[in-house]
């Protein structure tokens, strides 16, 4: 994370704008202003001051504002992904790499520093031009839903507990937005074990633990 981005710093410009981390800058001066002034009010003006850039060094990495929101929500959703693929390959019992998953995926999306997960509710999420987001999406809760019918649910109850799990992960968005001093830790266990209730499992301290450890060899 970028530390001490006011609006303030020196600006950068030519070769120093061209740095990875006038990339990161500009994405952690995006997501404290589009979660929090709110993105339609914000302008790229706004978010190459607050990263210490010049405008048009701005678009060395972001050709425009949506290119950037792009990149935001790409963040919220590729680590998971990449964690789903691997749990799905996995051989550990299926209820306990769906309680790893929404374990990682909350807290993905809670304890970050900025709430980007309430993005999700913009109307521009469904531009064209985040397409990739949406399918990336779409990936993530197939994923879920490989999980949720290997966990024996019902075939034709399936869909509607993979939308119910799923909705119970992204609540914590809505839910931070509404309670900024929220017990992130809390609220991911315990999402984590509402998901595996979902599919009829009744998590105790072994099979946390079990999680805990499947994660902790996925993620090393």
């Amino acid at each position: 994370m970028v530390k001490g981005s006011g609006v303030g710093r020196p600006r950068a410009s030519g070769a120093a704008a061209s740095r990875p981390d006038a990339r990161q800058a500009v994405l952690e001066a995006a997501g404290e202003l589009f979660t929090g002034a709110g993105y339609a009010a914000t302008t790229t003006r706004a978010i190459a001051e607050r990263a210490g850039l010049r405008q048009a060094s701005l678009y060395y990495h972001f050709p425009a504002k949506e290119d950037i929101l792009a990149a935001l929500l790409a963040e919220t959703v590729r680590p998971s992904l990449a964690l789903a693929a691997r749990l799905v390959a996995g051989d550990a019992p299926a209820a306990v790499r769906l309680w790893a998953l929404a374990y990682a995926d909350i807290g993905l999306l809670g304890g970050a520093r900025h709430n980007l997960g309430a993005l999700y509710l913009l109307p521009e999420v469904g531009s064209p031009n985040l397409a990739r987001f949406r399918i990336e999406r779409a990936e993530l809760k197939a994923a879920y839903g490989r999980l949720v019918a290997a966990s024996g649910v019902e075939p034709a109850a399936v869909a509607i507990r993979t939308d119910l799990v799923f909705g119970l992960v992204e609540s914590i968005a809505v839910i931070r937005r509404d309670d900024p001093a929220l017990d992130v830790e809390a609220h991911v266990r315990e999402g984590a074990d509402g998901v595996v209730r979902l599919v009829g499992t009744e998590p105790v301290d072994a099979f946390r633990a079990e999680a805990h450890e499947l994660l902790a060899t996925l993620t090393d």
